[in-house]
């Protein structure tokens, strides 16, 4: 019998990959950045405008499996009307948590993100998650492209997050 937090963990999985939010092109983005995960094919791009410091429009398109497209889906969600500052707090505490590196019972910004915790116990399948939160920080530093080859799976976060 499954427990009720991998239970949790494929419905949001699984909702999120057949109704993706905030899927599709968006005009006139201010930043975009291209993923990809050559271990398992994603391949995603996020772009974004900023309203002053604001993120005011965010999209994301690709190819990707469930679980990237989940993670890049939720991610969305999280950011959208966030300061890029409290985004690229959530892009920390997320890679974190994904690579098992974050106490989630220390104060964090994950909320309704932490179905995404269970992931730190499939190798495999934590560059799918982490993916959509890369290309997010690259399009943030105007970089064109991000890869789980070439990015750290964590960075040093921001005021001791980790």
């Amino acid at each position: 019998m499954m427990n009720t937090s991998t239970s949790l963990y494929q419905e949001v999985i699984l909702d999120h990959n057949k109704k993706p939010r905030n899927f599709g092109p968006l005009v006139n983005a201010s930043h975009h950045a291209v993923g990809h995960n050559p271990l398992c094919g994603d391949h995603i791009s996020v772009s974004l405008s900023l309203d002053s410091e604001c993120i005011d429009c965010i999209a994301f398109e690709g190819e990707s499996c469930a679980i990237c497209k989940a993670s890049a889906s939720m991610m969305t969600v999280a950011v959208k009307g966030q300061t890029r500052e409290k985004a690229e707090i959530l892009i920390q505490e997320f890679l974190a948590m994904a690579t098992g590196k974050l106490d989630l019972n220390s104060p964090n910004h994950i909320g309704r993100l932490a179905v995404f915790a269970g992931v730190s116990d499939l190798p495999t399948r934590v560059k799918c998650a982490i993916l959509p939160w890369h290309t997010l920080h690259a399009a943030f530093n105007s970089q064109a492209s991000a890869s789980t080859e070439t990015n750290a799976d964590l960075r040093p976060a921001p005021n001791g997050v980790v």
